[in-house]
């Protein structure tokens, strides 16, 4: 009898906190965020002392339209990652995808990079989208962005060779990306993702259609990433093809080697050694290791800005957005939240 007394009580005890852990993740969400949050705001208060000394020698209509042209850059990585989410399975509005992406990618600032990917898998998860979809998402994105700037810094190649020969490794890994693009293998890579993660397979096999636009993204984001570091120079260098393509490629490259400094928040330091290692055979040491903080800089507002846009933007839209969360969900709480009567659930457990 005291058996059975206490397998009642444990079942009740599993069972109660069965119904509570929806909202325990919830909670945990958002003390997540808010967490990220403050780590990005602390980590631009901490470099604007160094920052606004340097901002004081560069002009307002550079500073402006340096800032102006990084967003757009911004906003073209924000279409290929939405491009590859969309890719692997069911539409996910842009506003939705890119408030995932925008505010979930602000941890990085946390130390230890891979925050980034918990965070757009739980705000993923929060807007019905499955975990892993996301994280097969968001890692190709790194993938294809890694691939790209590689091939924009093949062009900086006769100057990385000679100011930073131990970098020359991140190239041979160009050859592995290409084949990593290949359809096939993505498909065959994501859904082993999603087996690890016991989900069902991809709804249809990966596109070239879908690969090729998220790549042309990806190149459109670095090829303003350059112009934004060229603007930042004003007058020193003229503005020929060449002398983008260096920028885009010191700057990309900057990026996928900050990529390997996973425990440093956001890769700090790594970016600006490889910027002012390319370009300092163009430009005196001193400018372009103050350049290269204003940029930093400039990317860490351009996160928050763009992060806060994008839940402002989803907050005027939440109606519509919350019908296609719930039409779409890949999970049935979500899918219940506008359908009381289960309908949604019974559309989706027939997909």
């Amino acid at each position: 009898m005291v058996t059975d007394d206490g397998s009642a009580d444990s079942r009740t005890r599993k069972a109660r906190l069965k119904a509570a852990l929806p909202r325990i993740l919830l909670v945990a969400r958002y003390v997540l965020l808010v967490a990220v949050v403050a780590f990005a705001i602390f980590y631009f208060a901490t470099q604007w002392q160094k920052v606004s000394a340097v901002i004081t020698h560069i002009s307002l209509g550079a500073l402006t339209g340096s800032f102006a042209i990084m967003i757009i850059g911004m906003l073209a990585g924000v279409m290929s990652w939405v491009t590859l989410l969309n890719g692997l399975g069911h539409p996910v509005p842009l506003p939705r995808g890119a408030q995932i992406m925008l505010v979930g990618q602000l941890g990085k600032y946390v130390p230890g990079s891979v925050w980034a990917y918990v965070m757009q898998m739980e705000l993923g998860r929060e807007h019905g989208i499955a975990r892993a979809r996301v994280l097969v998402a968001s890692l190709y994105a790194a993938g294809i962005g890694v691939v790209s700037s590689l091939v924009l810094g093949a062009f900086a190649l006769p100057i990385l060779s000679g100011s930073h020969p131990q970098l020359l490794w991140l190239l041979a890994l160009l050859p592995v990306g290409l084949v990593c693009l290949h359809p096939r293998v993505m498909t065959w890579l994501s859904d082993l993702v999603l087996r690890i993660f016991r989900r069902p397979p991809l709804e249809h096999a990966v596109r070239y259609g879908t690969i090729l636009r998220s790549v042309g993204w990806a190149l459109l984001s670095y090829v303003a990433y350059g112009f934004h570091l060229w603007a930042l120079v004003e007058a020193g260098v003229a503005l020929t093809p060449t002398a983008i393509i260096l920028f885009s490629g010191a700057l990309s490259l900057g990026f996928t080697a900050s990529l390997f400094a996973f425990l440093l928040p956001s890769g700090v330091g790594v970016r600006e050694a490889v910027v002012i290692g390319v370009l300092s055979a163009l430009l005196p040491v001193v400018q372009v290791s103050a350049i290269s903080l204003v940029s930093r800089a400039m990317f860490t507002a351009g996160d928050l800005l763009l992060a806060g846009a994008a839940v402002i933007v989803a907050i005027v839209m939440r109606r519509r957005l919350r019908r296609e969360d719930a039409v779409y969900a890949e999970y049935a709480d979500v899918a219940a939240e506008d359908d009381p009567d289960g309908e949604h659930r019974r559309t989706i457990t027939a997909r």
